[in-house]
Parts: C-alpha cells; sequence; structure tokens
C-alpha cells in the first residue's frame, strides 16, 4: 500500500461482501487507500482488493484475520503499524444468529460477545495511537435491536448492546483527538439464513414506516458521514432502520 503521508487510510473490518464491501468502495472512491479486512470470504476479498489497485495502484492491501481470537487482532494492529497510518477505523465484523434462550451455549456467547464486541474494542484500543496521531475517527456498526431487543436473540441483543456502551464510553476516553461514532441498521439486508423466509420478510417489513428496505449505501454513507464529516459529533449512535425504531 501506498503509504503517502498525504493519503488518509481506512481499515475497514468484515469488509470483502455487503455492506462492508460497499462501504470500502465509498472510501475508495473519496481518496481513501483502503485495508479490507476479511475472516473466510477470500475469494471476495481478493477481488474487491484488485479492483481497487487496477483503479488506483497500492491503494488497497488485505488482512485475513479471526477477530474472536486476540492473535488475530494483533495482527491486524501490526499491519495498521507497518503502513505507519490510520485515519478511520469502521468496525464492521459481525457474527449473527438465533440463540433461544433455553438452547443457548457457551460457544455461542463467546463467538457474538467476541465478534460484536470484545473484538472491535480490543481492536479499537490496539490502533488507538495512529488514529490519535491522525486525530482520526472510529465508527461501529451496531444494531437497531441493540435498543429494542430481538426474540430468540439474545446474546446478540447483549453483544450489540455493549456494542453501543462501548461507543460512548471510548466517545470520553478518546476525545478530543478521535471521535467514536456508531450507526444502527435496521432492515437492510436480510441475514443469509433467513434470504427466503418470505412470511418473515412481510412481518419485518409491517414494521417499517418507510415500507421498504434500505441499501448498503444507506449505511455506507452514514458512516461515511460520521468518520469524515462530522466534525463536532462524538458518543452518538445514528438510527438507519426506515422509521421502525419510532414504531416499536
Amino acid at each position: 500500500m501506498n503509504n503517502s503521508t498525504a493519503t488518509p487510510v481506512v481499515l475497514i473490518t468484515g469488509a470483502a461482501r455487503r455492506i462492508g464491501a460497499v462501504t470500502a468502495e465509498l472510501f475508495h472512491n473519496a481518496g481513501y487507500s483502503v485495508i479490507i479486512h476479511y475472516n473466510r470470504s477470500a475469494a471476495d476479498a481478493d477481488r474487491l482488493c484488485e479492483k481497487f489497485n487496477q483503479l488506483r495502484a497500492d491503494s488497497c492491501v488485505l488482512v485475513q484475520a479471526n477477530l474472536n481470537d486476540m492473535a488475530g487482532i494483533d495482527k491486524i494492529i501490526q499491519l495498521v503499524g507497518s503502513i505507519g497510518r490510520l485515519d478511520v477505523l469502521i468496525n464492521n465484523a459481525s457474527s449473527f444468529y438465533p440463540t433461544p434462550l433455553e438452547q443457548c451455549t457457551n460457544e455461542q456467547w463467546d463467538d457474538l460477545i467476541n465478534s460484536n464486541l470484545k473484538g472491535p474494542f480490543f481492536l479499537t484500543q490496539g490502533l488507538a495511537p495512529q488514529l490519535t496521531a491522525a486525530r482520526g475517527s472510529v465508527v461501529n456498526i451496531s444494531d437497531m435491536h441493540a435498543r429494542q431487543a430481538l426474540k430468540d436473540h439474545p446474546i446478540y441483543t447483549i453483544a450489540k448492546a455493549g456494542n453501543i456502551a462501548m461507543t460512548k464510553s471510548m466517545a470520553l476516553d478518546m476525545a478530543p483527538q478521535v471521535r467514536v461514532n456508531s450507526v444502527a441498521p435496521g432492515a437492510i439486508l436480510w441475514p443469509e439464513h433467513e434470504e427466503d423466509d418470505i412470511s418473515k420478510h412481510n412481518s419485518v417489513l409491517n414494521n417499517v414506516p418507510m415500507g421498504r428496505l434500505g441499501s448498503e449505501m444507506d449505511i455506507a454513507g452514514t458512516a461515511f458521514f460520521l468518520a469524515v464529516d462530522a466534525s463536532y459529533v462524538t458518543g452518538q449512535t445514528i438510527a438507519v432502520d426506515g422509521g421502525n425504531s419510532n414504531s416499536l
């Protein structure tokens, strides 16, 4: 990657697909060098990074890491250290699946808490020196269900609620050099395990005043606004949910 001091750098976790990939494209189009983190989606990550580097040489680098593992977090921190600059961190990577209360396991707890809360916390902590030097910003991708619990998803709900609390806490601790905010998406993309569940789709959309799904760009654009343009905003969570949170 070209680590010219004139070129801002963004790291996006879980950036190979879906919302993460759209967010990476938005930042790249705005002139940022992009660090794409992925865990298992190697082929998608390779294609996206190759596309960026064809558009602008040395503008993208990949890092594979499991954010549930401190060794994976350290791997990302070391890469950023070798690049020497970080202006924006987007904590997007997340696990999501149902865990009905009577069936919850310790393994599910560790996976959902680590991917949605522990990983972003320690990654942000480890990258604080670079973010501070750049007077940069952090955007966490939370969820509307951090505030309105989702039935049969107690561990995920707890993890995302902690994510919003983390945003508030880090905004205080990293001020004034670094701003920390979050985005709480509503119905943007159907979870992969529910893509064909039409009755579930209808049930969800009946609660959305806008009457439709949002788009990945709705989340990416809000993340970009918070990271780049909202110079006097920190510690906030913006709901991007078509008004769903107002109707519950």
